[in-house]
């Protein structure tokens, strides 16, 4: 017998005949024999409903209460499921996140998980009953009612399982697992059966929806093993840990990629000491965040200077570079938002070579052009134009072999040939 956390998005508590598929599904692992704690966030579309009564009321509400307000979506799924498995003679008691306790900071709309008092919910468990929580949602030292962000229902479970020294947490969502890439864009898209925390973190980062990536952070520094399912169809997963399969050819676990991204590039600017924190200066004073750098020396104490933002930062971060660019009698300054960010993800690059070269002529051969390059030690991605993303997506998906199961060998075996 196991102690499960699982946790149901909000497509899969939707509608109450999906809420009746979730008690089902809860239903089955108890008769398995395991303790349970369900986590479960609003019904689809009802925050964002939530959102715009609020607005519909004052053009910018008050945090604090605009976090009691979007709390109560919670509270009406976690009520109904109860019911829905009391009416099937299975003992379950629900609970708002500020009466398990889940102590957060005070920074509203987006706060942080500091501690869970577990008590009440061991003390429910060992009465037999299933546990349901109100995902997205904590309470801090004031007593006032707090929200974790979007995606935080995640984040809940992962806390919750992680004070309860869980066996699993489990994710149901609507796909049936992590995806060596977007199955929407590549057709022979693989689920993966196992991916490493490090794996699946810059994974999230970089365009996967899959998971939060604070939930995924967490997991990973308190060792939670999770587990993606679907609602609605029976499968195994896929197994998030820190164990790493012992594999012959998985130099790469996955390809992400990020549509959000826009480059501005500085051209000729004065090349000396402090140039870049002036340039990028005011832009971090905006709250602006900078992903991909690249700067490039022309010779004659000129250089140009390249970064990429988020998209819905672009014009503000280009009208703050352009400003700065004049001060330092720069040439001239480009802009582009038609790009995209393509990435390789796998622990397998730690022992392989020659990964970036592949990576390179797969995109050379379908005339994708690079326009830059950032890598890590388990991750390569590059900014191309956002018209080759799905040529580009399906080029290093056949190259890298990504659609063939893995090859797993064990200690003093020989690879099949």
């Amino acid at each position: 017998m196991a102690l499960l956390v699982q946790k149901y998005g909000g497509t899969s508590v939707g509608d109450v005949t999906r809420i009746q598929r979730v008690a089902d599904k809860v239903i089955a692992a108890r008769q398995q024999g395991h303790d349970l704690v369900v986590v479960v966030s609003a019904m689809s579309g009802e925050t964002n409903r939530l959102i715009e009564l609020a607005h519909s009321i004052s053009e910018h509400p008050d945090p604090r209460e605009l976090d009691v307000l979007l709390a109560t979506g919670e509270q009406v799924t976690i009520a109904l499921l109860s019911m829905a498995l009391q009416a099937r003679d299975y003992a379950a008691r629900s609970f708002t996140g500020s009466q398990v306790h889940i102590l957060t900071d005070s920074v509203y709309n987006k706060a942080r998980i500091l501690e869970i008092d577990d008590r009440r919910v061991r003390a429910e468990l060992a009465k037999g009953k299933v546990v349901v929580v109100a995902g997205f949602q904590g309470v801090d030292e004031d007593g006032s009612i707090t929200t974790l962000g979007r995606g935080g229902s995640d984040t809940s479970a992962v806390a919750l399982a992680a004070a309860l020294s869980a066996d699993e947490c489990q994710i149901f969502t609507d796909v049936d697992g992590v995806y060596t890439t977007d199955p929407r864009i590549e057709p022979n898209a693989r689920r993966l059966d196992q991916i490493t925390f490090e794996e699946m973190l810059e994974m999230a980062s970089l365009g996967s929806k899959v998971l939060q990536i604070r939930a995924v952070e967490y997991a990973g520094k308190y060792n939670v093993p999770l587990r993606v399912l679907s609602t609605f169809e029976d499968g195994p997963g896929t197994l998030i840990s820190y164990e790493e399969p012992r594999l012959e050819k998985a130099m790469i676990s996955g390809i992400a990629f990020n549509k959000d991204e826009a480059q501005i590039t500085v051209n000729r600017v004065v090349d000396k000491p402090g140039i870049a924190w002036k340039l990028l200066g005011p832009v971090s004073e905006a709250s602006i965040e900078v992903d991909m750098i690249v700067q490039n020396n022309t010779g004659d104490e000129r250089t140009d200077f390249t970064f990429t933002v988020h998209r819905n930062d672009f014009k503000r971060a280009l009208q703050l570079v352009k400003q700065t660019a004049d001060e330092l009698d720069a040439e001239s300054v480009d802009g582009d938002a038609t790009i995209v960010k393509l990435s390789l993800v796998g622990v397998g690059m730690r022992s392989h070579a020659g990964i970036a070269s592949r990576m390179f002529k797969a995109l050379a051969e379908e005339g994708i052009n690079i326009r830059m390059i950032s890598t890590s030690e388990i991750k390569i991605s590059v900014v191309i134009d956002e018209k080759y993303l799905e040529l580009g997506v399906r080029a290093l998906h056949q190259a890298f072999r990504l659609d063939l199961p893995i090859q797993i060998v064990e200690p003093g075996e020989q690879p099949a040939a």
